[in-house]
């Protein structure tokens, strides 16, 4: 269960990726622009800023999500990225930071491009901090004695979750697309008390708390917040650098 609030606690930092990945599709006026994975919204709205006459389609697998989304306005429907197809008119299609989430995304990827049109647009970034010391304390709390048996159902996953940029750009090369692939970390710069288990709580711990209860979530909250603390010590003035790597993509079908 996605909580979109939580989600938005650090909007700014989340939307950024969004924006820059934006920056590199070049096409003037699409038809139909759709974005798979839309979480609550807030920058799907912005598509129409950008591109006013085109047909904005939002999905997402989350009903909180959805009805986030729906409250601005977008006419969002809820449905698992590996369900959609594109219509005919899609121009442009993007998913931000979802894929990371899709075992099969690869598949998805070599497959989307043989259903899109000539000159179609295809643009994602996913997370590559899937071996940063934040994934590493969730996964050694996680398996440790207390919590090994009540967590054995989830997949933490690890750095082979994605691909880096030139694993991406040989995947679409390969299906026919001309590739603008390239990575950026971002030192994050975050504020508050225990931020970092703030930032995971909204993303990575969604499956964690989905199988606790309230007292053992708030108890598997207590054992990780020392650890990450450790690995993000707080600076002197009272902030916490959260370095973020994340792996972009711009592909056009030729």
């Amino acid at each position: 269960m996605w909580n979109p609030a939580e989600y938005l606690t650090f909007a700014d930092h989340r939307g950024r990726p969004y924006g820059e990945l934006l920056a590199r599709v070049d096409l003037a006026d699409p038809r139909r622009i759709v974005d798979l994975g839309c979480g609550p919204g807030n920058l799907t709205a912005e598509l129409s800023r950008r591109w006013p006459d085109a047909a904005i389609e939002a999905t997402d697998n989350s009903p909180e999500m959805v009805d986030a989304a729906r409250a601005r306005g977008l006419d969002a429907r809820l449905q698992d990225v590996r369900d959609w197809t594109p219509s005919a008119d899609t121009d442009i299609v993007i998913s931000n930071a979802t894929l990371q989430w899709v075992p099969e995304h690869r598949d998805l990827l070599r497959r989307w491009p043989t259903e899109l049109v000539s000159g179609a647009w295809l643009a994602f970034q996913v997370p590559g901090n899937f071996e940063a010391p934040s994934h590493r304390v969730i996964r050694a709390v996680a398996r440790s004695d207390r919590w090994r048996d009540a967590l054995s159902g989830i997949d933490f996953r690890g750095g082979d979750t994605v691909e880096d940029p030139t694993g991406y750009a040989s995947l679409l090369s390969e299906a026919g697309c001309r590739v603008d692939a390239w990575e950026t970390t971002y030192v994050q710069e975050l504020s508050g008390p225990d931020p970092v288990l703030e930032w995971v709580t909204g993303t990575a711990l969604t499956p964690v708390r989905s199988v606790l209860s309230e007292d053992d979530w708030a108890a598997f909250r207590a054992d990780l917040a020392p650890e990450l603390t450790a690995a993000y010590p707080m600076r002197t003035d009272g902030t916490t650098y959260f370095p973020f790597r994340r792996v972009f993509v711009v592909a056009q079908v030729r």
